[in-house]
């Protein structure tokens, strides 16, 4: 299948690279220039584009996939498909799929190592012509893919994930600086939370105290798998979209304002967004 691919970044490096290790003829496309092993070089988003069976694109948010897609729509071939797997607001997924019907908006959960191994989970929304061509590339690029709807489904699935992804580590980080300040070793509070009613993904599989739990980001310094400015973004659109259909998402809200103080007033910027703990075990109680 010959795939354009618009978006070289972090994890569309990583997934176009292994679509094209799976034989696919992939050629790609981003601004900064950079290069992927096995993927073809293009000039141009337009010219990636051009003759290709699939489009996909990987980008930062929906201002910036819209005037993509006004660049390379004219260019692509009639029964091409258009995947989008960026995370942007519900509307300009919606915009994409109403100037190109064979569309798909498929954002991602893994980050960049799910990115890089190929085990990604792929929300989409989309008709179920388009979901039937995306799903054997999604295969590749992950382990799961759920059509979610209609066009827009895929990005409100996202939207409502990560949400619950940033309240649930700000809960997380909340406990283990109450532990330490309480006495209780962070392990021992790993061992019995894992296994008990407060276990979470954020607690069991990505555990922001180093030194406990799987590897995580929290034992390498929190260099970001998943950067506190990007959760930021993603709870930013999910008040977005509250406030668009009149939804009260108080904590949501609060985990929005939480992560723009660290991001914009602190030091969070270009640390994992589990870097919460740090942050939370230096604060006292006003």
């Amino acid at each position: 299948m010959r795939i354009g691919f618009i978006g070289l970044g972090n994890m569309g490096g990583h997934m176009a690279r292994n679509l094209a290790t799976a034989g696919h003829e992939v050629r790609g496309f981003d601004v900064s220039g950079v290069k992927i092993a096995g993927v073809a070089s293009a000039a141009s988003a337009a010219e990636a584009v051009s003759g290709a069976d699939v489009v996909i694109t990987m980008l930062p948010n929906g201002e910036i996939l819209r005037a993509v897609a006004a660049e390379i729509i004219p260019a692509m071939q009639a029964n091409a498909c258009f995947i989008d797997c960026s995370t942007v607001d519900v509307e300009s997924a919606r915009a994409v799929a109403a100037d190109w019907p064979l569309s798909v908006d498929a954002p991602v959960s893994g980050g960049i190592g799910g990115a890089d191994a190929g085990t990604l989970t792929f929300m989409a929304g989309g008709s179920d012509k388009a979901f039937a061509i995306a799903a054997p590339l999604f295969e590749i690029m992950g382990q799961k893919a759920v059509h979610c709807g209609a066009s827009g489904a895929g990005q409100s699935a996202k939207i409502c994930n990560n949400m619950i992804l940033g309240a649930t580590m700000i809960a997380t980080c909340e406990a283990f600086a109450l532990a330490d300040k309480l006495g209780l070793d962070r392990q021992k509070m790993f061992d019995v939370v894992s296994t008990s009613s407060g276990y979470s993904w954020s607690m069991n599989a990505y555990c922001p105290a180093p030194g406990v739990g799987p590897q995580s980001p929290a034992d390498n310094g929190y260099q970001p798998g998943f950067a506190a400015e990007l959760m930021l973004k993603d709870l930013r659109l999910s008040q977005q979209a509250a406030e668009a259909v009149g939804a009260a998402t108080p904590l949501g809200a609060q985990a929005t304002a939480e992560y723009a103080a660290f991001v914009e007033g602190e030091d969070g910027m270009g640390k994992d967004f589990s870097a919460m703990l740090p942050r939370l075990a230096h604060m006292r109680r006003p």
